[in-house]
């Protein structure tokens, strides 16, 4: 189990001060709104479900003063003592149960362990006191909304039951926690490479529902769907489907393959294996997953049924010469072979007791099988066609008894699940990776017969298919043998290596405040513009892509920023954002090169939020400069101490602006040899003159009035000083700089 380490709101007064209840039932606790916060946001870096919740009575009872409460919890989520909570140990969720702790608390870590039990890792959870007697905001992490809403649902009926003393069927509510992440999780081909990606710190977007996903922003993104990349041919991914044509190909270019030809009857089928020699391999033209394909077959009543089945899985049926040897699946990456798999046949073998139905009932029951994408091997299903056919073959039925040992063969294909890369002959991989090249895949799976993988291959095999879109799962959940990274592979094949850190990422700056930061989002973009990056800004006076004003009404949210950091000709963004869409979507960015804070104004209108007081702004307004990435910087207003201070918060580097030059954090700022080695940079007034300093160093960039916009227009002093900064960080030279204000044209 994963350890979780959650925290909770301190209150002020004891548990221990609360009388023990005797009462027959608590009223529910009352969830009072519930926001999912997509991206970065006052939490954590990740998605995360807020709920406000209203204890009520319960406010007045904590844990440890309701008898039986910790009793049941714990028979029921026995895993809760892995919770190692604020006090940093296994069992510490615990001691905060027996010590008294309140029920939103309690309800966070309930969620967490349901998650967990439904095979979600959940790290990640939190519960504060607002300044609402008995209301709590209670958040935990979860990357899809509609999940985070059923483990909502029934942590809740899990927790009022245990309060209540009442029952409660676990099993469902984790089977209904289950079936949400099924429907609404990336599958696990797709998921591997998303999870490759973020390794290497590499953003992603999940384009639908389904399995979609942008990998990168703007200009600098790739796509995917399950294994296929928006690199991956569309002529090629159709010539793979048409397994005739793509036999015919290889045979062209001297890859091995068996001899075999469409046909469009049963009788057709039986003269064309009388034709080629039996046995024969009975196959859809274009099905996948072995689906429809039957082996080894002789007899024409079994040809003609097997006619029956392939019909339904592809277009036209294939009747190929059977190669003798043993089924493996080669998966080829950006022409390199990455992972292997062989296949074994699956059989069952009686004890003169039980009946077939019986004994396959006992196969399926190992934890490899299952129904869903997540187990490497498919439940035996014997009303299945192909299963059908065999069990003809041996004159058996599911009904049948089967005596002491003898066997009955169940599936003869489909099983490749055992890992074998490490014995590929380099000639096997030579082949592999040329039939790929030959139908035109970047990322392609090659159904091959060997006898032996670990030999030449030719004489003792073949390729039978190319597959697009090939499933990863049998590779990252292998029987036996070492799980390989397949989806590294794929990142790396999307985003090589050596295009450095910034793999998949464009400028991003982005600018949350009040004052005048529209404008500033416009200048930055436009001297971004005329650095030579196309650039998008997503403001409250509209979206601009290269200073073309796309849409007119306000983009300054998460919305707004989705929509920029998707369009693929974007080389830059530039994003407005505000507290309020901080509090209540969260950022639509991961992590920006630029992160600019020009106050902290505005927190009368987020008393919604509980936002009550000026100082309470710092936790909202820091989202902004902890998302600046190490190698970016944090622009930060000097001439607000509490702006200021957010300097010590910015994993990048920072730059400072004032209206003064006596400024004393500019001073500091300066002479602070930590932050860069010839001292800390800024952008100043130093009389009339506009400065940009670097420590002792300062280069005067023009006055107020050389300054001016487009047609003599004056903008903010501290407004156009925030711009300069802002592309100063992003390594705009001052030439380009002073030109670019000057041209700019500027209509609120």
């Amino acid at each position: 189990m994963p350890t979780y380490q959650g925290q909770e709101f301190k209150k002020t007064c004891s548990p221990h001060s609360y009388p023990l209840i005797n009462m027959a039932k608590f009223n529910d606790i009352q969830l009072l709104r519930t926001t999912f916060l997509r991206g970065p946001s006052v939490w954590t870096y990740r998605p995360v479900l807020e709920v406000w919740l209203d204890l009520g009575e319960l406010e007045d009872y904590p844990s440890n003063k309701i008898p039986g409460l910790n009793e049941r919890l714990t028979s029921w989520l026995p895993d809760l003592i892995e919770h190692t909570c604020g006090v940093g140990e296994r069992g510490g969720f615990i001691q905060r149960l027996e010590g008294g702790t309140w029920m939103g608390h309690v309800m966070e870590h309930v969620i967490i362990e349901l998650l967990n039990l439904a095979g979600m890792p959940a790290e990640f959870g939190q519960t504060r006191e607002i300044s609402r007697r008995g209301v709590y905001r209670m958040v935990f992490r979860c990357p899809e909304e509609a999940v985070a809403r059923v483990a909502l649902e029934y942590g809740h009926k899990l927790l009022m039951a245990a309060i209540n003393d009442e029952p409660f069927d676990l099993k469902p509510a984790v089977h209904a926690i289950k079936t949400a992440i099924n429907d609404r999780y990336l599958g696990p081909s797709t998921g591997c490479i998303v999870d490759a990606a973020s390794e290497r710190r590499i953003p992603h977007i999940r384009l639908n529902d389904g399995n979609l996903v942008q990998l990168g922003y703007g200009a600098a993104q790739r796509r995917i769907w399950t294994a296929e990349s928006d690199q991956t041919s569309a002529i090629a991914e159709g010539i793979a489907q048409d397994k005739d044509f793509t036999k015919r190909l290889l045979a062209a270019c001297g890859v091995p393959v068996p001899e075999g030809q469409i046909v469009a009857s049963p009788e057709e089928a039986w003269e064309v294996a009388q034709d080629i020699g039996f046995p024969v391999t009975v196959k859809p033209s274009d099905g996948n997953h072995a689906r429809g394909v039957t082996l080894e077959l002789s007899k024409e009543a079994d040809i003609k049924a097997a006619f029956a089945l392939a019909q339904p899985e592809g277009s036209d049926v294939i009747v190929e010469k059977f190669i003798d040897g043993v089924e493996h699946r080669l998966l080829v990456v950006g022409g390199k072979v990455v992972a292997a798999t062989k296949g074994e046949t699956v059989s069952v073998y009686g004890n003169g007791n039980a009946t077939l139905r019986e004994l396959v009932e006992v196969l399926n029951q190992d934890p490899r099988r299952g129904p869903e994408q997540e187990y490497p091997l498919d439940w035996i299903n014997l009303e299945a066609g192909a299963v059908k056919l065999e069990l003809n073959r041996q004159h058996v039925t599911p009904d049948s008894v089967i005596p002491q040992g003898q066997g009955v063969l169940l599936q003869r294909n489909g099983n490749m699940a055992i890992d074998c890369l490490d014995d590929v002959h380099p000639d096997v991989a030579y082949y592999a990776v040329l039939a790929a090249k030959i139908v035109g895949l970047d990322i392609a799976g090659m159904d091959m017969i060997l006898k032996d993988v670990s030999k030449p291959m030719q004489g003792q095999g073949a390729i039978l298919e190319v597959n697009a879109g090939p499933g990863l799962l049998m590779h990252l959940k292998p029987t036996s043998g070492a799980p390989r990274p397949v989806g590294m592979a794929i990142a790396d094949h999307l985003f090589p290596r050596e295009d450095g850190a910034g793999a998949g990422r464009i400028p991003v700056v982005g600018i949350v405040g009040t004052r005048n930061n529209a404008f500033i989002s416009r200048l930055v973009g436009w001297l971004l513009q005329l650095s030579g990056k196309l650039t998008g800004v997503a403001s409250s006076e509209g979206m601009f892509l290269a200073n073309r004003h796309t849409q007119k009404t306000n983009t300054a949210n998460w919305a707004g920023a989705h929509r920029l950091l998707t369009n693929r000709l974007a080389e830059a963004a530039v994003i407005q954002t505000t507290a309020r869409s901080i509090l209540e979507e969260g950022l639509a960015y991961d992590r920006c090169l630029v992160g600019v804070v020009t106050d902290m104004d505005g927190y009368e209108q987020l008393a919604d939020h509980d936002v009550l007081e000026p100082g309470q702004m710092r936790r909202v307004m820091r989202t902004q400069i902890d998302v600046v990435l190490d190698e970016g910087a944090g622009v930060l207003n000097a001439d607000l101490p509490e702006v200021a201070d957010l300097a010590e918060l910015c994993d990048g580097e920072v730059i400072l602006y004032a209206t003064g030059a006596d400024n004393e954090f500019v001073a500091a700022h300066r002479a602070n040899t930590e932050a860069r080695h010839e001292g800390g940079r800024a952008v100043f007034l130093k009389g009339n003159n506009v400065v940009l300093a670097t420590g002792t160093q300062e280069r005067v960039l023009g006055t107020l009035e050389a300054l001016s916009l487009a047609g003599g227009k004056r903008p903010d002093t501290s407004a156009l000083l925030a711009a300069i900064a802002s592309a100063w960080a992003l390594d705009i030279t001052p030439e380009l700089i002073g030109a670019g204000i000057k041209t700019f044209e500027y209509q609120a």
